[in-house]
């Protein structure tokens, strides 16, 4: 599928030659600085070195005092509270961090995490009835709720309070709880965009505030944090920035003996960054609740010792094996529904259903579906006699909105921009294609159909290496103080023009390329990349100039470390030479 290729605006002229005097570095450098809204030393100062004394203070957040006194008397009465989570990585890290924390000086605490396949995403019925059985009489639930108003109706009529640490969209109505979520209306927190797990993080620093104190006390918990972040792909701006940043420091220092088990099943050696937390870590700790159940994932995140982990980690490890048979197997049938049928063909979104489907992967396969036709796309099977499913979504489309004018044909529903999770009943999947399909059509621009490379400036070989020509140079060293990367603050994409084959770039495994590329205007400098799923584009390489668009990072291997660029797409080369 042809990508375009969008040139971010050039900051003003100004703005770069402050950053260049200032702090000391090339025109493309300070483009990218910028680019992120830095404009003088004192910023970039700020971006590089982040303080995690610049936390806001979390008594801003809506309702965040009653949060605390309501659990600060439970723990005076002597009452149990349960922290519920969600299944997925963000859920179960939230419990963890919540659970940790509170247990460090109180015991009468449980934990739940529902059933993916007997009670589906959020707060259920059967996990408030566990609530009541069980002589819970606070609840704290994280990463959902916001949507829960039933449920807790229910818990309540059994004198159970629930306190709310969510993220997600809330409806028209809050339910009867203390709701802590910055997207309610009238909540001042300077920021919106934490993820469930981070708004855990937050009541657990206004306690501790209460109690006297200090950031130190906590800073343990922030590499659950830091996963949740990276899982979540919440924007990596702001406030989640800082946390990420020091999250990433105890990850790559003193992780949690969970964490250090899975990355040596994994065979993960090395300083990590936030693609190895989400691709190597987030999906098999998603794997517990996907193929088994999310409690082996906060068991396995609160063990202390080798022989606690050692059994668990084998088991989500090889729940994660289980799991990418069925992303393969069904993302198979999913295409061969697509091309199968006209209609769904030349639709300009995608919804398929079939009921024998594996509901802890649909998720992932509308992730792969939407790379294939970018497009908003829903997967659905059927769990307990209705039809369950995730949605994903192309940039610059709100799927939760779209999926929101399509409510009254649905159960429940609830999510973000860019996916949502949905339940209706079976005879109503035919007409909610249909009408999903119209919202879109009527909705989405031809452009947001085509997936979009956003290029951060041009650059030439030379301005890699500079007067460098071994070694890591000072323009990626600098590069890699933009870390953590995400939403918002993504690893910077560069275009280069009129590049060859060196004479070495082959084709891998019938898909890929390993290349060894030079830049004619100066060929005394030869990079190193590879390029996934581009094999179709070796032959014009050899015949001809092209222009790359790419990332730079570092590779690895038997003891070297060197620059590899990471191609992420090719155009034949228009620039006269």
């Amino acid at each position: 599928m042809e990508k375009r290729w969008v040139i971010k605006p050039e900051p003003k002229r100004e703005t770069i030659a402050k950053l260049i005097e200032d702090v000391g570095i090339t025109k493309p450098l300070a483009t990218i600085m910028a680019q992120r809204g830095i404009s003088n030393y004192e910023e970039a100062k700020a971006f590089f070195r982040p303080e995690i004394e610049d936390l806001h203070d979390p008594f801003l957040m809506k309702n965040m005092e009653e949060a605390v006194t309501r659990i600060e008397q439970a723990i005076a009465a002597n009452e149990n509270i349960l922290i519920y989570g969600d299944y997925d990585v963000d859920g179960t890290s939230a419990v963890a961090l919540m659970y940790s924390y509170l247990t460090m000086d109180y015991d009468q605490v449980g934990y739940y995490i529902p059933d993916r396949y007997k009670e589906g995403y959020g707060i259920s019925e059967i996990g408030m009835q566990f609530a009541i059985d069980n002589s819970f009489s606070l609840v704290i639930a994280l990463d959902c709720g916001t949507k829960a108003i039933e449920q807790i109706a229910f818990a309540k009529e059994y004198g159970v309070d629930v306190i709310v640490c969510d993220h997600h969209t809330p409806g028209d109505k809050l339910p009867d709880a203390i709701v802590l979520n910055p997207k309610q209306e009238g909540c001042e927190y300077p920021y919106d965009e934490l993820c469930g797990c981070g708004i855990g993080f937050k009541l657990a620093q206004a306690i501790n505030q209460t109690r006297g104190g200090t950031i130190e006390d906590i800073y343990h918990l922030l590499d659950l944090v830091m996963v949740a972040i990276g899982a979540d792909i919440v924007p990596m701006t702001g406030e989640n920035r800082i946390l990420a940043y020091y999250g990433m420091h105890v990850l790559n220092n003193n992780p949690r003996i969970g964490f250090q088990q899975l990355l040596a099943l994994a065979q993960k050696t090395g300083e990590l960054s936030v693609t190895d937390v989400v691709f190597t870590i987030a999906p098999r700790i998603n794997a517990a609740g996907r193929i088994d159940t999310g409690n082996k994932a906060v068991e396995l995140l609160l063990a202390e010792t080798m022989d606690e982990v050692d059994d668990i980690s084998k088991a989500i490890n090889q729940h994660n094996e289980v799991r990418k048979d069925l992303d393969r197997e069904m993302t198979k049938e999913a295409l061969e529904m697509i091309v199968n049928d006209d209609w769904l063909l030349n639709a300009k979104s995608t919804v398929v259903f079939k009921e024998d489907w594996h509901k802890g992967v649909v998720g992932i396969v509308a992730s792969r579906l939407t790379e294939t036709y970018y497009r908003p796309t829903i997967v659905l099977t059927e769990s307990n006699g209705m039809a369950v499913g995730s949605a994903r979504s192309v940039k610059g489309f709100n799927v939760y909105e779209a999926i929101n004018a399509c409510a009254d044909l649905l159960v429940q529903f609830g999510g973000h921009f860019y996916a949502a999770g949905l339940t209706m009943e079976m005879e109503k999947v035919d007409d909610f294609k249909t009408r999903f399909n119209e919202v879109v059509e009527s909705s989405i621009s031809d452009e947001m159909l085509v997936p979009e490379i956003e290029i951060d400036c041009e650059i030439d070989f030379r301005d890699i290496y500079e007067e460098q020509r071994s070694g890591i140079p000072r323009f990626y060293r600098i590069l890699k103080q933009l870390a953590p990367f995400g939403p918002g603050n993504m690893r910077p994409v560069f275009v280069s023009r009129n590049v060859r084959d060196a004479g070495s770039s082959r084709v891998l495994k019938d898909e890929h390329l390993k290349l060894s590329l030079v830049q004619e205007e100066y060929p005394d400098i030869v990079l190193n990349g590879i390029a996934f799923g581009m094999a179709h584009w070796y032959e014009i390489l050899q015949n001809g100039p092209v222009d790359i668009a790419y990332t730079i990072e570092e590779n690895h291997w038997n003891g070297y470390v060197n620059l590899q660029l990471m191609v992420k797409d090719m155009k034949a080369s228009k620039r006269p030479l």
